[in-house]
């Protein structure tokens, strides 16, 4: 049964493929391929190595969003998030400080970059930038198609990184009721999509540390599709959240999965490759009891022992909780303490009683926290009015 599964996907992926090259060779003779984009997904590196990941699609022209977009104008824009026109098969050059790396985008038109300079890198600042030039024509009248791709760096004095999930971590999805996570993602925008309150007062704090300097890193691992990039970096930016590589995956159908990756396959890679990256820096770890984040992080604690300095997880529902406490017992016999919270101060009094934080961000946390909650109020009393 497996094989003539494996069979039947990899014809429907065939299919697949055929499908979207007719496809975009009509798009391209009908002239509806106006101008292409090479999108960069934020990389990181160290010293020897450096990794960045993008992809080649059509320009959807989505733009910047505004609070005052309307419903029907955010779903559109979520629709032609979801509607792209990769450009699979063409080169993408990159230049690093004064060397060139050439890769080809795959079927789906991703490209990824392992960069390996010849001489040990040098940085200054976190965030350094990767010149991106496509270098194949595709339509007529192409001109020059470039991209600056950045790369997070290790600068400075850091204490611990921090590795935190999105949805229901950062920002509230209902991820456990379906149609109200679609209303949420389709109807609503970077503007009007709410963290939770606190989070970015919490986060700007263990990005901190005890020296005031923003120099831990933080790295978002969620399932959320590819397709989300924009809006989701857009969203960290918009309410102040700490930037930092957004590492999330493709969902669409390959040719072993009906959905590319399980949830906690991609997740548990990602920090995988995170942790292996930073290999002397311990780790906080943060996310929520929705889906399988407790389960995924106690794998990385067995893989990566003495690495995990802590795990929060947010509490999200009550029928979450003897999975969350079983998985705390199970980690406390590895030296790893989980802390279940029910909101961000909880978990930043005691992120300052371990003395990963200052006592002057705690003000900040609660100040925020009480903004935060009051333009909620008013949001719903808007709402209901």
């Amino acid at each position: 049964m497996p094989q003539k599964r494996n069979i039947l996907l990899t014809i429907l992926y065939e299919i697949k493929l055929a499908v979207n090259q007719v496809v975009l060779w009509l798009w391209i003779k009908l002239g509806l391929v106006k101008s292409l984009l090479i999108v960069p997904f934020e990389g990181f590196g160290n010293e020897k190595e450096i990794l960045l990941v993008g992809r080649v699609i059509r320009d959807n022209r989505i733009g910047e969003s505004t609070p005052e977009d309307s419903v029907w104008r955010n779903i559109g824009r979520m629709r032609r998030r979801f509607m792209s026109v990769v450009i699979p098969g063409v080169r993408v050059m990159a230049q690093f400080q004064g060397e060139e790396y050439v890769v080809e985008t795959d079927e789906e038109g991703y490209f990824e970059f392992k960069i390996h300079p010849t001489e040990v890198v040098k940085a200054e600042e976190r965030w350094q930038q990767v010149k991106l030039t496509l270098l194949d024509q595709v339509i007529r009248n192409q001109g020059e198609v470039i991209a600056v791709g950045d790369v997070f760096l290790p600068v400075g004095n850091i204490d611990y990184g921090i590795i935190s999930d999105i949805d229901d971590t950062i920002i509230p999805t209902g991820a456990m009721r379906l149609a109200e996570m679609l209303k949420t993602t389709f109807a609503k925008n970077a503007h009007t999509r709410i963290p939770f309150p606190g989070v970015a007062a919490f986060y700007k704090a263990l990005q901190k540390g005890t020296d005031s300097l923003e120099s831990n890193p933080f790295f978002y691992v969620s399932s959320s599709p590819w397709n989300l990039y924009d809006f989701l970096h857009e969203l960290l930016r918009i309410h102040h959240i700490p930037k930092g590589p957004l590492m999330l995956r493709d969902i669409g159908l390959s040719r072993t999965e009906l959905i590319s990756g399980s949830h906690s396959e991609h997740k548990i890679k990602q920090v995988r490759q995170i942790l292996s990256i930073y290999s002397g820096l311990q780790f906080i770890l943060i996310g929520d009891s929705g889906q399988e984040d407790p389960e995924i992080y106690l794998q990385v604690v067995k893989e990566f022992p003495g690495r995990i300095r802590m795990i929060f997880i947010r509490d999200v529902h009550a029928s979450r909780h003897a999975y969350a406490e079983r998985i705390c017992d199970e980690l406390k016999g590895l030296g790893v303490e989980m802390l279940l919270v029910k909101d961000t101060l909880e978990a930043s009094r005691y992120a300052l009683g371990k003395g990963w934080i200052v006592e002057e961000d705690m003000g900040e946390i609660a100040g925020e926290k009480v903004k935060d909650e009051a333009d909620k109020e008013g949001d719903l009393f808007k709402l209901n009015s």
